[in-house]
């Protein structure tokens, strides 16, 4: 009962469990946050380190929190049993679950052109885990490839510090999740990679510096993901979460650890594409979801 078969099956569902774990969580954290900060402000946007802070005192806010420490916990135990390229993605459900609970809790129609845009995103995803389930391959993690991914997350921690300064704090809603998505799925890849040290029994210094450069891009990445709750809805959050965080954790265990390195190049064209129908997805549901088209109605 052991077989490779078996634990890829096993890891499938985990993830499936930490996506539901992820949707609760972001609908009580979405809930804690525009209900007590984001009706003070004359618009919605970015949360003061206070406000974020005051969030600690919020029972809902807390209880979200507990759910997405329970989805961190099984998406680590998924990627125990299978590669990053086959769980990360799975997150997706979280999608489809966040969108009716958010709907029913604000008493939000879905329309079509919603529901249209959760499918192709949905679509994309299932199409990449489908075509990665068939090609993914276990790799050892090296002290290179540890480098390597720690390098390019400071680099880009500098980018996004220099781009936020530049911004002068005027930032949106897709801008936050799209830092959130890069950062979580630097996670997801130093998780992998932490994991996959653990149990070569390679407690070095290196291991050390993956689990706090983990922790780093965990802290930063929440706060970017409660001021994308302050700009819009969660099931836009999770969406793109769902999308930018696997995308990025892919094309690292792709380019960085090799775990497509037997993958053909029809498989690696199916990737593609189901990556950009996912994408397309995620930025449909942005022009077209009720509540985001609500709020810019206001604002005019």
């Amino acid at each position: 009962m052991s077989s490779p078969e078996f634990l890829r099956l096993l890891a499938i569902g985990l993830a499936i469990a930490g996506a539901v774990f992820l949707a609760l969580g972001a609908q009580f954290q979405n809930d804690a946050v525009t209900k007590h900060h984001a009706p003070h402000q004359p618009r919605v946007g970015s949360l003061h380190i206070r406000q974020v802070l005051d969030l600690l005192k919020r029972p809902r806010w807390l209880t979200g929190t507990t759910f997405l420490m329970l989805a961190i916990l099984f998406q680590l135990a998924a990627l125990t049993f299978a590669p990053l390229i086959v769980v990360q993605p799975i997150g997706a459900l979280a999608l489809i679950i966040t969108s009716l609970l958010n709907a029913r809790i604000y008493k939000v129609r879905i329309n079509k052109r919603t529901l249209a845009a959760i499918g192709i995103t949905t679509l994309g995803v299932g199409g990449f885990v489908v075509a990665a389930s068939r090609s993914a391959i276990e790799v050892e993690m090296s002290d290179a490839k540890l480098l390597q991914v720690v390098g390019v997350l400071v680099a880009l921690l500098l980018v996004f510090g220099l781009l936020f300064i530049r911004s002068k704090g005027n930032v949106s809603a897709l801008h936050y999740i799209f830092g959130a998505g890069v950062l979580y799925g630097f996670v997801a890849s130093l998780a992998k990679v932490v994991i996959g040290r653990v149990s070569q029994s390679d407690y070095d210094a290196l291991t050390l510096l993956a689990v706090g450069a983990l922790v780093g891009a965990t802290a930063l990445g929440g706060w970017f993901v409660q001021n994308a709750y302050a700009s819009g809805p969660p099931d836009l959050v999770i969406a793109g979460l769902t999308v930018i965080d696997p995308a990025v954790a892919v094309g690292i265990a792709i380019v960085i650890l090799g775990e497509a390195q037997d993958a053909s190049f029809l498989e690696l064209t199916g990737f593609g594409v189901a990556g950009a129908v996912a994408m397309a997805g995620v930025f449909m549901l942005a022009r077209v979801h009720p509540q985001l088209t609500d709020n810019r109605g206001k604002d005019e």
